[in-house]
C-alpha cells in the first residue's frame, strides 16, 4: 500500500450537520459516502434542535462526543453547524457553506467573516465563484461544488420513466426540481412561465420525493426549469445534466458555467417570464438527450472527483 493509501485509511473525519428531520440532507450524505469509498472513515454528529437555542444546546454533547472519539478533522456543513463546532472548542475545522449562508442574510455573512478569524477555521469551502465574491472574506476560500453521483443519476428511456410516474402522453412535461413551498425557489415565476405556453405543457415538482426517485423525474421530463432567487451550485442542475435533460434557468450561482456549451440548455439574461417562456419553448423542441453528462465529466464534478478534492484538503490540514 502506498503512502497516500495509508493516510486515507487512518484519517477519521467527523461531519457535523443539521439532523432536524431525523436524517442527513441527501447532499451531505452523498458526500460522506463518496469519501468513504476512497478510504476515509466518516462519522456523523447530527444537530437536532430548532432555532438558536436548539443549536446552542448541542455544544456540550458535541464536545463530549469529540472527547470520546478521536477525529483528525471536523467538517461542519452550513454556518450554524460551524458556530456550534467553534463554541465547542473543537479543531481543526473545515466549513462548507451553502448558498443560503451567504446570500440569504448580510448579518450571517458578517458572522461568518468574524468567526472564521476568531476561531481559526482551517479551510472554508464555497460552492461557486459567485458565492466567494459575495462572501468577500479577505482570505482564500476553496471553491468545491458538490459532486453528482453518476452511478445513481443515469440516462433512462423517457417512456419507461413516464409510465413509472404515471405521466400522460400527448403533452410536454416540465420539471420544477424543488419544493414549491420554498420561497427562494420562486415557484410562482415557474408557474407563470409554463402558463404562457398553454395547456400543452404540464408542470411537475419535487415535493416529498426521495432522492433515489428523482432520477425517474429527470428522465421523464422534456425540460427542467429553475427559477431560484439565489443558489450556490444547485445540485439539481448537475443531476439533470447527468441524465441528459434539457434545462432552462435564471442566471444564479454557477448555473451559467455549468450549462455553457451544452446544446439544449439555456440561461436567461433576466427574470422576465416572456424570455424564460421563449427559452423553455426552445428546450421543449430539443426532444433528445443533451451532452450534459459529458460536461459533468469534463468539469470533474462527478462525486468521485469531488471526493478526491476534499481528501486533498483534509490531508493538507493533517500535514
Amino acid at each position: 500500500m502506498n503512502g497516500i493509501g495509508i493516510i486515507c485509511v487512518e484519517m477519521k473525519v467527523l461531519f457535523v450537520a443539521s439532523g432536524n428531520h431525523g436524517e442527513l440532507s441527501p447532499i451531505v450524505k452523498s458526500q460522506g459516502e463518496s469519501l468513504a469509498k476512497i478510504g476515509i472513515e466518516i462519522d456523523y454528529f447530527l444537530i437536532k434542535g430548532k432555532g438558536i437555542k436548539g443549536y446552542l444546546d448541542q455544544i456540550r454533547p458535541l464536545r463530549r462526543y469529540c472527547q470520546e472519539n478521536r477525529f483528525d478533522v471536523i467538517h461542519a456543513h452550513f454556518s450554524y453547524s460551524a458556530y456550534v463546532v467553534s463554541l465547542a472548542g473543537e479543531k481543526p475545522i473545515v466549513v462548507s457553506l451553502m448558498g443560503d449562508d451567504v446570500k440569504a442574510s448580510k448579518l450571517n455573512g458578517m458572522l461568518i467573516r468574524i468567526c472564521s478569524k476568531a476561531f481559526c477555521w482551517k479551510e472554508m469551502i464555497v460552492k461557486s465563484d459567485d458565492m466567494s465574491r459575495a462572501l468577500n472574506i479577505g482570505r482564500s476560500v476553496q471553491v468545491v461544488p458538490n459532486g453528482v453521483d453518476l452511478e445513481m443519476f443515469i440516462q433512462m428511456e423517457k417512456e419507461v420513466c413516464m409510465r413509472h410516474l404515471g405521466w400522460k402522453n400527448g403533452v410536454k412535461h416540465v420539471l420544477f426540481p424543488a419544493n414549491p413551498e420554498r420561497k427562494v425557489k420562486d415557484y410562482p415565476l415557474a408557474r407563470e412561465v409554463v402558463n404562457k405556453l398553454g395547456g400543452r405543457v404540464e408542470l411537475h415538482v419535487f415535493n416529498n420525493v426521495e432522492q433515489r426517485e428523482t432520477v425517474w423525474y429527470y428522465n421523464a421530463a422534456d425540460a427542467v426549469l429553475l427559477t431560484s432567487i439565489w443558489e450556490g451550485s444547485p445540485n439539481v442542475i448537475k443531476e439533470a445534466l447527468a441524465c441528459g435533460c434539457p434545462i432552462v434557468s435564471v442566471n444564479v450561482g454557477d448555473v451559467k458555467e455549468r450549462l455553457e456549451g451544452v446544446e439544449g440548455c439555456y440561461v436567461a439574461n433576466t427574470r422576465d417570464p416572456e424570455e424564460l417562456a421563449t427559452l423553455l419553448d426552445m428546450a421543449l423542441a430539443f426532444e433528445k438527450k443533451t451532452k450534459g453528462r459529458e460536461k459533468i465529466i469534463e468539469d470533474k464534478l462527478d462525486s468521485k472527483q469531488v471526493a478526491k478534492q476534499l481528501k486533498s484538503i483534509y490531508e493538507k490540514i493533517c500535514a
